[in-house]
């Protein structure tokens, strides 16, 4: 079969240890390397963009090269499939009728290769984050969004990049991986397979590349890591998933069974 493509977290828009404009051309340059490896589909699971809103009339500014790639891509045949993160979960119709990609707003489950894949962005799953949760509900209330859509566009992105300027990609701390009882999404897979069978679970939203075999020794749990340092994508070759890294300078894998450490990038 022809290979599967994920990445997440590219937080368009803020800069970090690169500006947002440079780091959007590696993203350009990635996609043109997925897609010369006769990708079979590209999955790009949430937060692509630091913030995103669409009024009825109005999309963000900037993007031009990510977005105008993506149609390319799409247009030579490859399917995209696009999931809302909990910072771009204002994407409404816009992408999805000008670029022709599926929007997704919930987790799937796919099958590649009779494998199994638990697809989604992992903001809001297992334990913990109650008072992210409680935003999410509020972000993802109808009448909310429509009293944001009421504020002028000037308005409501200073808001956003207000905030985006206090959150922690604007001041990033060394990420490590917290043991099995404090990742909330190992254990979210953790409960999942015990009534459900899959053999891989695909998130973004952890900012750190992860790939951990699960209690029942068959299934992962693969984080797709981010791209404001790492450059971290996963590949289903019909296979077997492996995290690999985009002309990165810092490539870390922390694993339970392949052994954690700097990797090669791409």
């Amino acid at each position: 079969m022809k290979p599967v493509y994920f990445a997440s977290d590219f937080h368009l828009g803020v800069d970090a240890k690169t500006t947002s404009r440079d780091r959007e051309r590696r993203i350009v340059r990635w996609l043109e390397y997925a897609a010369t490896e006769s990708a079979g589909e590209i999955f790009l699971v949430g937060d692509l963009f630091d913030f995103w809103f669409e009024y009825r009339h109005v999309a963000p500014k900037g993007f031009v090269r990510l977005l105008g790639k993506i149609a390319e891509i799409r247009d030579s045949g490859i399917p995209i499939q696009i999931f809302t993160g909990n910072h771009d979960m204002w994407m409404f119709s816009y992408l999805q009728n000008e670029l022709g990609v599926n929007i997704h707003r919930q987790p799937i489950v796919r099958e590649f290769g009779g494998k199994k894949f638990f697809i989604g962005h992992g903001d809001g799953l297992g334990p913990g984050d109650r008072g992210y949760k409680a935003l999410k509900v509020i972000f993802s209330n109808p009448l909310c969004q429509w009293l944001f859509a009421r504020l002028h566009p000037g308005l409501g992105f200073a808001i956003a990049q207000f905030w985006s300027g206090k959150s922690r990609l604007a001041n990033p701390e060394t990420e490590s991986f917290l043991g099995p009882e404090k990742e909330w999404l190992v254990q979210f897979s953790e409960s999942y397979i015990q009534n459900h069978d899959i053999d891989y679970f695909v998130f973004g939203h952890r900012h750190l590349p992860i790939d951990y075999l699960l209690s029942n020794r068959t299934s992962r749990y693969i984080n797709l890591g981010e791209w404001l340092r790492y450059n971290s994508y996963a590949v289903f070759d019909g296979n077997d998933v492996n995290v690999n890294f985009f002309e990165s300078e810092e490539p870390y894998l922390y694993s339970n069974h392949r052994g954690s450490g700097t990797f090669q990038s791409a």
